[in-house]
């Protein structure tokens, strides 16, 4: 795969797909006879470390394509960045321009060199040229800290994605993931080079007005986090749409999400992927069930190898990331290959289960406690729609684990008492002793991360 031009408009075939945003759409045979940057600005790019820092998704969409193979690198900046973190991540990368929208160009960190977009490709003769093998730099979603800077290649993004064979109907891809993240980034790359349309959303743009827009588009493909995937369940529009297929990615789909799911969309194929930034795509499970099968583990496919060390997962692959940029961050890949990915799973009856990141685990007097796994009991219940469960220090055990949960239909007759009672209840059937709740409180939200996640205090 040489760039991503390329791939859309191999000699002599017809261009197609398109970006819908939300308030304008971008067909890609645009970019054919025109430009977002103008062909003088676009070549003055050649070779250069760009940050893509638009605050829409549609002109960083249309930047990629025209970027690939001309940009020396290119980093895909979210919105939710901070000034002075923008400033960092241009150091680190060693960034010499920004591309972003004519209402952001006031002032550019340092002294990278502004290039703004249009918001569709302007008439003009283009020479699209691919000299450059480009990096694609994206940054970990963490919720604290300075965000880590992970170096991928259009090969270890998209190189096992199928290409434009298109049979049959056309498929319309969506997502609530911005696509500036690797679980974002994955969709648009499935869309772009099958030629397919991509519905993107949009920063602040509330749950019912995304379903509505892709319900219009007639989207038929559609990814989030399972937090993505509740919170569309709880607006009560979440069927208006008619997926053949839905994906759930970036936190444990536990079985009830996965059941929930099933009972609005019966006739879609429901997926959950497992990935990260630095790791890739390892693997999708289509069986509706949480976890995975062990055999995805004894039985390495399509070039990627798992294993289980200490508990936690370890893929090696040519889909995962090179390196990190800046002054040893970490190490990304050990010696023999492997990435870990801090992720806990264990093996119960055949099939690992998910139960964390190492860093999430809550210590109770010594022993264990695996936040996802409280949460995977109390969402069981038909009567709650999604919950918390965090630490909260105790001065004997060091930690005692509490619970907040968000209720299905608050407005329901059940006394809060009663239901209380009975989670606590069922905690105390499916677990020991330890993990069970000290506290439960009903509230009427949880945090989220820009991510699409949960904000978990002890990651």
């Amino acid at each position: 795969m040489s760039c991503l031009w390329d791939s859309i408009a191999p000699s002599g075939a017809t261009i197609s797909g398109e970006f819908h945003g939300r308030g304008a759409s971008v067909a890609l045979e645009e970019l054919a006879a025109g430009s977002t940057f103008g062909a003088a600005a676009l070549e003055s790019l050649r070779g250069r470390s760009v940050l893509i820092a638009t605050h829409e998704q549609l002109p960083a969409a249309l930047a990629l394509v025209e970027l690939d193979g001309v940009a020396r690198r290119m980093v895909l900046c979210t919105p939710d960045l901070t000034p002075e973190q923008l400033a960092g991540v241009a150091a680190t990368a060693q960034a010499d321009a920004i591309v972003w929208e004519a209402a952001s160009a006031t002032s550019a960190p340092g002294s990278l060199a502004p290039y703004v977009v249009t918001p569709r490709p302007v008439p003009g003769l283009i020479e699209r040229r691919a000299s450059l093998a480009t990096e694609w730099i994206l940054l970990t979603s963490g919720t604290t800290g300075e965000p880590k800077l992970v170096v991928h290649t259009l090969q270890s993004l998209g190189g096992a994605l199928p290409t434009q064979t298109r049979s049959g109907p056309q498929s319309i891809w969506s997502t609530f993931y911005d696509i500036r993240r690797y679980g974002g980034l994955q969709i648009y790359l499935r869309a772009v080079l099958s030629g397919s349309p991509l519905v993107l959303s949009s920063s602040g743009e509330q749950t019912p007005d995304f379903l509505a827009r892709a319900a219009v588009a007639g989207v038929t493909h559609i990814s989030g986090t399972p937090s993505h995937w509740r919170r569309a369940l709880m607006s009560g529009q979440a069927a208006i749409l008619k997926p053949e297929y839905v994906r759930l990615s970036g936190e444990v789909a536990d079985q009830a999400v996965l059941d929930n799911l099933r009972a609005v969309y019966p006739t879609a194929r429901i997926a959950h992927a497992f990935a990260s930034t630095e790791a890739g795509v390892a693997f999708d499970v289509n069986d509706g069930l949480a976890g995975f099968p062990v055999a995805l583990v004894d039985h390495p496919t399509g070039g990627i190898e798992l294993k289980v060390v200490d508990h936690t997962l370890r893929i090696r692959s040519g889909r995962n990331a090179a390196r990190y940029l800046g002054a040893a961050p970490g190490v990304l890949v050990s010696d023999d290959g492997y990435v870990d990915t801090g992720d806990m799973v264990e093996l119960a009856d055949g099939r690992y289960y998910f139960r964390g990141r190492v860093g999430g685990v809550i210590n109770v007097g010594g022993l264990k406690v695996y936040p996802e796994e409280v949460e995977s009991v109390l969402n069981a219940d038909p009567r709650v729609r999604m919950s918390l469960v965090r630490a909260r220090r105790n001065p004997i055990t060091g930690a005692v684990v509490v619970a907040d949960v968000v209720l299905a239909n608050p407005a329901a007759p059940d006394a809060p008492d009663a239901v209380k009672s009975d989670l606590l209840d069922a905690c105390r059937r499916n677990l020991a002793a330890h993990k069970v709740p000290a506290m439960l409180r009903f509230v009427p939200a949880l945090e989220f991360t820009p991510a699409g996640k949960l904000v978990r205090p002890n990651a």
